[in-house]
């Protein structure tokens, strides 16, 4: 795709989300489809990652208004996948062998959504306009949400819930650096970011007002929306003064950072266990 084709894929789709009539055009109907299937092909993402480690991730706000007027444009339709029916307006992925990632039924990943050759799906649910990079475990029961930018080599533990962050347009979506490793049931949401190669201990739960609480030095360092590269987290409370009395209220705990030469494959129990943190 050249760079003129996407400057005009840009244009018709921030023109018809401007003023949806447009969408009754074929001209802007192509291109709402032509957006979609470029993110579904990885020529086109919702966020791209910084050129130098520590950057800032560049949000494409039209890319996401393509995503939300696919919606408009497509209608219901029943699908069959052998004996399951489902009822929905967005395709499935097909062809697996062809793209080269290994799909564990009943894995399902919607039109949309590019997925790297190497990754591997096993039973989980990946929703349209998210990427997920080459060497990529997405483990049982995992959800990576609505245009969710997933990292090569991650590894996303069962039950972990990453969420989508469609709207508005513009916001960050979530994002799970290379070389991560998330804990199981782990919950990441509100446009959180996770930089490379760093490890969430088992049920942390990372919202964009979360405190992380960098607790390794001599005066706690507050963080939030952000987990600084290759730290390791693990849940935690911190005691908050109500009306009613102090009580423990939720946080995350920064407790240390893997060493450059830790192997990236290292099991999250071994990552934790070199803390001193019981699994």
């Amino acid at each position: 795709m050249t760079e003129l084709d996407v400057e005009t894929l840009r244009a018709r789709i921030e023109a018809a989300f401007a003023d949806r009539a447009l969408l009754a055009e074929a001209t802007h109907q192509r291109a709402v489809h032509d957006t979609i299937d470029a993110i579904d092909r990885g020529v086109l993402r919702v966020a791209t990652p910084p050129a130098e480690p520590g950057g800032d991730w560049e949000v494409h706000a039209w890319v996401k208004q393509a995503i939300l007027l696919y919606f408009g444009v497509r209608g219901m339709q029943t699908l069959e996948v052998g004996p399951f029916e489902y009822f929905d307006k967005i395709p499935l992925k097909r062809g697996w062998a062809e793209l080269g990632v290994r799909v564990v039924p009943p894995a399902t990943a919607r039109f949309g959504a590019h997925i790297e050759r190497g990754a591997i799906l096993m039973p989980s649910y990946v929703n349209i306009g998210a990427w997920v990079g080459a060497g990529t475990m997405v483990d049982t029961w995992a959800t990576v949400g609505s245009c969710a930018q997933v990292g090569r080599n991650v590894h996303l533990s069962g039950g972990v819930g990453l969420g989508g962050v469609l709207e508005p347009p513009s916001a960050q979506p979530v994002v799970i650096e290379d070389g991560c490793f998330i804990g199981s049931r782990a919950i990441v949401v509100e446009g959180v970011r996770v930089e490379r190669e760093a490890v969430l201990g088992a049920n942390v739960v990372l919202t964009a007002s979360t405190p992380i609480i960098d607790v390794t030095g001599d005066e706690p360092v507050t963080h939030r929306g952000r987990v600084p590269p290759r730290a390791v987290i693990v849940p935690g409370t911190r005691a908050r003064r109500f009306a009613a009395g102090e009580f423990q209220v939720a946080c995350a705990l920064l407790i240390g950072y893997r060493k450059e030469s830790t192997e990236l494959r290292t099991s999250l129990n071994d990552a934790l266990r070199s803390f001193d943190v019981p699994v």
